[in-house]
């Protein structure tokens, strides 16, 4: 497995510009980030290139959202966008979601005037489409569920069953899922499970510990044991921390460290 840092919630201490050399002094080997249209493209590549650090992915959709059949169009276009930046950049795969995220990672939009069939019906016919980009790019989409409890109110997909159906179905090895350990630790447990039955359909992880959303050892979830778990399926692919260290990061790196 390889190791990534977000330096949106990591390293937050330090000028964005020093982020990308001390994850790759702490032991990092890609970072991280939200959204890429704030940032100056130029310089995040030559940050990454002087640090011999990668750049694993960022968000790439923004305001629109997959479940929404008004947007398929400024939803494709926008992610076809972020697939030529990734580009750009070396990056290795884009986040995509099932809604619209605001400030604080809020969902915009519940759609409550929309069915589920509507709305499943839509993502699924929309993943297709996503799916025929990721290819053209070389760039995978990972698709990610998200709490309902804390973070992410009303967003639709939240389970990993449902996307992890809906990606065999559509059969692409571009169109992979995100799991988010703390985030799916809220909303549905059964981890070990959960990973065992799914690892095909999985192209990145996330880990954060809960409650807190913190650093590995500061809530419930045995990471030491998900991490073995995950070698004994043979996961080889990124972890990322993607974390709010509790007191500071040295702290916070030193946990996230010792579960590997």
């Amino acid at each position: 497995m390889k190791k990534s840092a977000c330096i949106e919630t990591l390293y937050t201490e330090l000028p964005w510009e020093d982020r990308f050399a001390a994850a790759k002094n702490d032991g990092f080997d890609y970072v991280e980030f939200w959204n890429w249209p704030e940032k100056d493209l130029n310089q995040l590549k030559q940050l990454a290139d002087q640090a011999g650090i990668g750049i694993c992915g960022f968000n790439g959709d923004a305001d629109y959202s997959l479940i929404d059949p008004a947007q398929k169009t400024e939803y494709l276009a926008y992610l076809e966008q972020s697939l030529q930046t990734a580009q750009k950049l070396g990056a290795l795969s884009v986040t995509i979601h099932s809604n619209a995220l605001g400030d604080g990672g809020v969902v915009v939009d519940y759609y409550l005037q929309l069915s589920d069939t509507v709305k499943i019906c839509t993502m699924f016919d929309n993943l297709k489409d996503v799916a025929a980009l990721a290819e053209k790019y070389g760039i995978v989409c990972n698709l990610e569920g998200l709490n309902i409890t804390t973070d992410h109110v009303g967003n639709y997909l939240r389970s990993t069953q449902m996307a992890a159906e809906m990606i065999r179905l559509i059969g692409s090895d571009k169109v992979k899922i995100l799991y988010d350990v703390y985030h799916m630790q809220l909303n549905e447990g059964a981890i070990m499970d959960t990973l065992a039955a799914y690892i095909d359909t999985i192209g990145h992880i996330h880990i954060a510990d809960a409650p807190g959303r913190h650093e590995p050892g500061t809530g419930e979830i045995n990471y030491v044991n998900v991490v073995r778990h995950l070698n004994n399926l043979g996961y080889c692919g990124i972890v990322g921390s993607e974390l709010f260290p509790e007191h500071d990061t040295a702290t916070a790196v030193k946990a996230i460290m010792s579960i590997f």
